[in-house]
């Protein structure tokens, strides 16, 4: 059984939420500060850390940047929410949590990260829509739609294969009916998107937030990516479901390979 570290464990939500992680994980709830917890995880004592409920964001990255370590071969950390809607559709998004104004390159590799996340969390293909206020030129010159275009032009280069196209608004990203009116006939995305990219930290908070309180979405996160193991970010205001949703998830990730949400 996998093992999910909680270094919050005095916190009384994380002690209401154990009976439930026990049902598929083997939590390790022991009051710690961060920087212990980060070296137990990279010393694989455990899957993944839950972490976040009492800690601030800074508190939770800073600790992972500097304890745990980042991947090989990556320069940026980023987050992804998971948002389950009532209808039972899922959605991946980011960033709404980590970069607050993604250069190209900075950008790209959020995408990069995301979209590995995404092959574990989603049980379909990973379809990347690159979100804007303008939808394949609508929206005339601008500078943010210059970052979606390039950033497309860099996924296209170096990952031929992935799904992903932009820039779009979000109607035209998820709604066949919309897509059909907004998008070129070929978008491999548009209309059936299921990984929603921001373009930068205000507008993906503001969508998920929006996902949860007016949608009735399920959401775990911010899951922060870029480390050597899945951490979460919980926001501070997380109840008991998100805690055990969110421990789902960062299992997911954890696992070599996909496992039941």
């Amino acid at each position: 059984m996998q093992k999910i570290l909680l270094p919050e464990a005095n916190n009384d939500f994380i002690q209401t939420a154990l009976p439930a992680l026990r049902k598929f994980c083997e939590p390790e709830a022991t009051a710690m500060e961060l920087a212990a917890a980060c070296q137990q995880l990279k010393a694989g004592a455990a899957d993944a850390m839950l972490a976040g409920i009492d800690w601030s964001s800074r508190d939770v990255i800073l600790a992972c940047r500097d304890e745990l370590g980042m991947l090989a071969n990556h320069q940026v950390f980023s987050s992804l929410f998971v948002v389950d809607l009532p209808d039972g559709r899922r959605y991946i998004l980011s960033d709404g949590a980590t970069c607050k104004h993604p250069t190209v390159s900075q950008l790209t590799e959020i995408v990069e990260l995301v979209h590995a996340a995404a092959e574990k969390l989603l049980d379909d293909t990973p379809r990347v829509a690159l979100l804007s206020f303008s939808s394949f030129g609508s929206g005339g010159k601008d500078t943010a739609i210059d970052l979606a275009r390039d950033v497309l032009a860099e996924l296209h280069q170096k990952h031929p294969q992935m799904l992903v196209d932009g820039e779009m608004q979000l109607d035209a990203a998820v709604n066949p009916r919309i897509a059909e009116k907004k998008a070129p006939a070929d978008s491999p995305v548009a209309g059936r998107a299921n990984v929603l990219i921001a373009p930068d930290i205000n507008a993906g908070n503001i969508l998920y937030k929006a996902f949860e309180q007016f949608a009735s979405a399920k959401v775990a996160g911010p899951i922060l990516l870029g480390f050597q193991a899945p951490v979460s970010d919980l926001s501070r205001g997380s109840t008991v479901e998100d805690i055990v949703f969110t421990a789902q998830c960062l299992l997911r990730l954890a696992s070599p390979s996909q496992a039941a949400s």
